[in-house]
């Protein structure tokens, strides 16, 4: 013990605390000899959780720790209670009290006075490092932009005056009777959140039916629907971006906004362009991605760079497969083969159903991508890429109405069996025995836009009618977005 003294008094106790503080956070993984070995053991475990949930040495330590992975500088005040994590762009202050507890977090971008941000306290707060480090890589992204500072600060003047955009263009048709589901669907822009401290602007454009029924009847919930966050990213080549909000009188009534022409006292050449970055992939067809190139050509007609941005990186398979795995991975906890095509649905009052679905081949008219995000360099886009991707999602959940954890039956109950095959385009057939007769029957589907359907049912000239008009089908289709709930009313007129 005399050695250990003298080897460690020249040391100051800060680094002496940081040794022990390795030492419990690497303990010795020996197995336990006897009974005193595990009570030391324990022991220990409850000091070092102790530590963790109060110490403010500990808060330090794992900010300090989570910023250098994330590539930031770190800076502790002199008084230990405050904690500075910098980039050449913004930095983040956070200060602590002496029990680890967090007592304010501001963040200051380039040049600008530091702000409290609430959505930065409430997560480290709640010890949520995941999503704390997640904003600090968001932030860090946002300005790797190609050249020096001054180049980076341009790319962040033109995200703030897309936002105020935005923002004017969604408060063009708001009402105050207007709900949020409504404004989710229909809103020029969806239901569209501004951006508060580190949390980047965001907009919710497509909720299907079964999500808002299930926000009624769970009280004092709310499903979130599909949403997209608003950025701005670095590239190789040039974009003519603005500098100001380019809306003219927002507020005068117009259904549709008029933009300034983007000259080069309010906009300027950049390496970089904006981009709508979704949380989880999109499957899109290739046609609807080529058509959003086609909407950001014709909006940037008037620019003094006339070019639209093409969705690159985009892996092409049949689009069938792409929404059967991205329905799989978001309703299984657990992994399952997404080569499977036959799955079972099973509805209260009717007999359970089993679709196989006819993928088709990524050389077919409907081969997709997965889709992350979607670049654009003017806020006129926005409007039309919002439409045609709520076109997108109305189709794909009906798709996914077909797709079930549960592809092998697990009794001998009574199945009706049918496939769902695609057609060009947004439109499909749900074939089926007709319930009377050994025929085949057919439904089209049309998904003519996110708001519009159109169904048409094919029956054997020789078979009689289901009571199903095409009208009938059609409501049932916009009312639930689910094919199993449509072709069990379809059955059940049929009895």
């Amino acid at each position: 013990m005399e050695q250990l003294r003298l080897k460690y008094q020249q040391r100051p106790w800060t680094e002496t605390l940081k040794l022990v503080y390795f030492c419990m956070d690497n303990p010795l993984r020996k197995p336990v000899s006897n009974a005193s070995d595990g009570l030391l053991l324990s022991c220990m475990e409850k000091i070092e959780r102790t530590l963790n949930a109060k110490s403010m040495f500990s808060v330090m330590n794992t900010l300090e720790l989570l910023s250098r992975q994330k590539g930031l500088t770190v800076h502790i005040s002199p008084s230990g209670t405050a904690c500075y994590i910098t980039s050449m762009m913004f930095y983040v202050e956070i200060q602590l009290k002496k029990d680890g507890d967090v007592m304010d977090v501001k963040l200051a971008h380039f040049e600008e006075a530091p702000v409290v941000c609430d959505d930065l306290v409430q997560l480290l707060r709640m010890k949520n490092y995941d999503a704390f480090g997640k904003i600090l890589e968001d932030l860090s992204n946002m300005y790797q932009i190609p050249g020096n500072s001054e180049m980076k600060a341009k790319g962040y003047l033109a995200l703030q005056a897309l936002e105020k955009d935005l923002y004017s263009m969604s408060l063009l048709d708001r009402t105050q009777d207007l709900n949020r589901v409504t404004e989710v669907l229909n809103g020029k822009v969806g239901h569209l959140v501004p951006r508060t401290g580190g949390t980047p602007m965001n907009i919710e454009f497509y909720i299907s039916p079964y999500q808002v029924l299930e926000a009624e009847l769970n009280h004092g919930s709310q499903v979130c629907g599909t949403k997209t966050v608003v950025t701005v990213e670095g590239t190789d080549t040039l974009h003519k971006l603005p500098l100001s909000p380019l809306i003219v009188d927002p507020q005068d009534g117009e259904n549709n906004p008029a933009f300034l022409q983007l000259t080069d006292e309010l906009g300027m050449d950049l390496p970089a362009f904006f981009v709508l970055k979704f949380h989880q992939p999109v499957p899109m067809s290739s046609s609807r991605a080529f058509i959003i190139y086609c909407h950001n050509l014709i909006a940037n007609k008037n620019n003094d760079l006339v070019s639209g941005i093409q969705i690159s990186g985009l892996k092409q398979a049949p689009l069938y497969e792409l929404i059967v795995q991205s329905t799989l991975k978001e309703k299984c906890s657990e992994d399952l083969s997404t080569n499977k095509s036959c799955f079972f649905v099973s509805l209260p009052d009717c007999p359970k159903h089993c679709y196989f679905i006819n993928k088709g081949s990524e050389k077919s008219d409907l081969a997709g991508a997965l889709v992350s995000k979607v670049p654009f360099s003017h806020p006129k886009c926005v409007p039309g890429v919002i439409e045609i991707l709520r076109h997108q999602m109305a189709y794909n959940t009906l798709i996914s109405s077909c797709v079930s954890e549960k592809h092998i039956n697990e009794d001998d109950s009574e199945l009706l069996y049918f496939e769902v095959v695609p057609h060009k385009n947004t439109s499909f057939s749900v074939f089926f025995l007709h319930p009377g007769k050994e025929n085949l029957a057919c439904v089209v589907i049309d998904v003519i836009t996110s708001r519009e359907v159109q169904c048409h049912l094919h029956l054997n000239p020789q078979d009689p009618t289901l009571n199903s008009s095409d009208d009938f089908i059609a409501r049932a289709v916009k009312r639930c977005m689910s094919v199993p709930v449509v072709m069990r009313a379809v059955f059940r007129n049929a009895a």
